[in-house]
C-alpha cells in the first residue's frame, strides 16, 4: 500500500513521457489529494529499461504491456483503490481513512499531523460534494 500526504494512492494505468518517448498503460500510482503520479514500486524497475531502452533507439510511442508481462492483478493488489472504482466509492473510502488517521493523530497528541488531515478531508470534502453534484 502506497500513501502519499497521508492518503493512499489509487492505483492505475497511463502513459509517461520519458525525453520524446510516450511509454503507454504504465502501472501508476497517483495521489487523490495532491495529485502526485508515480511508477508502481512493483514495475519501477522495468519501465526504467523500457523507457530508455525505446529513447535510445529513437521509438516515439512503446506501450509497457506489450513487453512487461507482468499481471495486472498481482500489480495493484495491495492498493486499497483502482481508478476502475467508482470515482465517489474512492472520495468516501479516502474521507473514511483520513477520519480514522485523525483519531489517531489526536490520540497521540500529533498537531501537525492532525492540521495536515484536516486540510486532505477539506479537499477531499470538496470533491465528494463535486461529485455529489454531477450524480
Amino acid at each position: 500500500m502506497s500513501f502519499c500526504c497521508g492518503a493512499s494512492m489509487v492505483g492505475t494505468k497511463g502513459t509517461l513521457k520519458h525525453y520524446r518517448t510516450q511509454v503507454h498503460n504504465v502501472p501508476l500510482l497517483f495521489c487523490p489529494v495532491c495529485h502526485r503520479v508515480e511508477v508502481h514500486y512493483k514495475v519501477e524497475n522495468e519501465y526504467e529499461i523500457l523507457a530508455e531502452y525505446a529513447h535510445g533507439d529513437g521509438v516515439t510511442d512503446v506501450d509497457f504491456q506489450d513487453y512487461v508481462m507482468e499481471d495486472e492483478e498481482a500489480i495493484f493488489e495491495n492498493v486499497i483503490n483502482v481508478e476502475s472504482e467508482d470515482p465517489l466509492a474512492i472520495v468516501r473510502n479516502q474521507i473514511d481513512m483520513a477520519l480514522d488517521l485523525l483519531a489517531v493523530a489526536k490520540q497521540i497528541e500529533d498537531t501537525k499531523w492532525e492540521r495536515e488531515l484536516k486540510k486532505r478531508l477539506a479537499v477531499m470534502s470538496q470533491r465528494r460534494h463535486r461529485l455529489q453534484q454531477k450524480a
